[in-house]
């Protein structure tokens, strides 16, 4: 089978990570994530499932993207009914990043700063800021070691 999407080496996540700053002088950023709705056919007996919001038959495709726009992780078939923050906490995508299984470079400093700060994936709407709620933090950051007041800039930078 053909591999479309890039392996997320941690060298592969620091050059993305440079190209978001180089592109969108977005600091520390590995990927962006949203969710979309893909309009279909009611399936049978499928009742309201795939019936979304926008009052139309759907299911969600799940996905970061590089700086470049290009996919680097998909999550397809969920549910129209469902919102981005269930789905992401149920998909592959987002068990990937509670776990701290993505391969993210170490912390480094912001600019114009010497404190280290770990990298993330950014919401690309607020209401996917849910992603990074306090609990999926403190992992991160119980994992990094990253000083409190670093800690306060990522909250404060997230809940934007």
């Amino acid at each position: 089978m053909l591999d479309v999407l890039p392996q997320l080496t941690e060298d592969f996540m620091r050059i993305t990570a440079n190209k978001f700053m180089a592109l969108w002088n977005f600091p520390n950023c590995v990927g962006a994530i949203d969710g979309k709705h893909i309009r279909k056919k009611s399936p049978n007996n499928s009742g309201s499932l795939f019936f979304n919001y926008k009052e139309y038959y759907s299911m969600v495709l799940l996905a970061i993207v590089d700086a470049d726009c290009k996919f680097l992780a998909v999550d397809v078939g969920s549910h129209g009914r469902e919102g981005d923050a269930g789905i992401y906490l149920k998909s592959n995508i987002g068990r990937r990043i509670q776990n701290i299984e993505f391969k993210f470079p170490a912390p480094h400093p912001l600019p114009e700063s010497t404190e280290a700060v770990p990298c993330s994936v950014v919401p690309i709407r607020p209401c996917t800021r849910y992603l990074y709620s306090l609990k999926i933090l403190k992992k991160s950051i119980d994992a990094t070691n990253v000083s409190e007041r670093s800690t306060r800039y990522l909250l404060i930078s997230n809940s934007l």
